[in-house]
């Protein structure tokens, strides 16, 4: 009972510091930019580079959750953030073109946010219930494919927007309307609404819950099935709904961070989410250490600054 108790304790510790670093440099970056610092100063390019870093480390975390919790190697971690990045933006510029809130940017920016979560969600339990039936070599292989093909789909596909309604074309570039996505050259006139305190929630949000996730009896269902598969199988844990379960939280929080980087651009194009995007995200956590939660933070961070 005891030796369960400290063991609590000190997770909760680790969680603490965790959040902790991640507000002490939120903090200090907006004192720094208020010139509030003496001597300290950030320059225009790192300014430049505060939201994607908030972007890398929600990305970071929540691969870290499928590769160092659930043990599944995924490469299409991108296919993801492309999905949350462009359903993002064309929910903003309908809201902007249908219901006139240019002045709402702020609730432009949650609705959008949310929607690239939602869709990368529902993109994540189509892929992971055939896919999380494989294991090793063969699991990288597949989601390296829908990477791919995400990114190829969105190649063909124009959206716009006519008399308050989103038109869909596929293949086929002449719209009626105020055009929102432009095919191969991705979304066009795009409103720059992200900010860094969104980024800041985000990590935060992501972090409470990859953590609590990580702490609970799912989270301790998912590290057994990484362990031995057999034996929590043997046990009476449902080894695919637990990773299925992580697989599918892990792309929702990618998608809200590609929705916020898709934001923070006046255009962006599919490109942008190649193969080398999963790869560069894996190597985040690969730096931070597999399973650790705050060296995803701290590589990502770091590496993208």
């Amino acid at each position: 009972m005891k030796k369960t108790m400290k063991k609590s304790t000190k997770g909760f510790l680790n969680n603490l510091i965790t959040y902790a670093i991640v507000i002490i440099a939120f903090v200090f970056t907006q004192m720094a930019l208020s010139k509030m610092i003496p001597g300290v100063t950030i320059s225009r390019s790192l300014k430049g580079q505060l939201i994607p870093i908030c972007v890398y480390i929600v990305m970071a975390v929540s691969l870290n959750l499928t590769v160092g919790i659930s043990g599944e190697l995924s490469l299409g971690h991108a296919g993801f953030m492309s999905v949350g990045a462009f359903s993002g933006i064309i929910m903003s510029g309908w809201l902007l073109n249908a219901f006139q809130m240019e002045n709402e940017t702020l609730l432009r920016l949650v609705l959008g946010m949310l929607t690239g979560g939602v869709c990368a969600a529902i993109a994540g339990v189509l892929i992971g219930i055939p896919v999380l039936r494989l294991r090793g070599d063969y699991l990288a292989i597949v989601t390296l494919a829908f990477g791919e093909i995400i990114r190829n789909v969105m190649n063909c596909l124009y959206f716009a927007v006519s008399d308050g309604k989103l038109i869909i074309n596929f293949n086929n570039p002449r719209i009626d309307g105020t055009l929102l996505y432009n095919g191969p050259a991705g979304a066009v006139r795009v409103g720059r609404i992200a900010t860094f305190e969104a980024g800041f929630v985000l990590v935060l949000l992501t972090l409470f819950v990859v953590l609590n996730l990580i702490n609970s009896r799912s989270g301790r269902a998912i590290m057994a099935s990484r362990d031995n598969r057999i034996a929590a199988e043997a046990m009476g844990v449902n080894v695919t709904k637990y990773k299925l379960m992580a697989f599918v939280t892990s792309a929702a929080l990618a998608g809200m961070a590609g929705a916020l980087f898709g934001l923070n651009f006046s255009s962006i194009a599919p490109d942008k989410f190649k193969f080398d995007t999963s790869i560069l995200v894996l190597v985040f956590v690969v730096l931070g250490g597999i399973g650790n939660i705050r060296g995803s933070v701290i590589a990502a961070a770091l590496l993208t600054g």
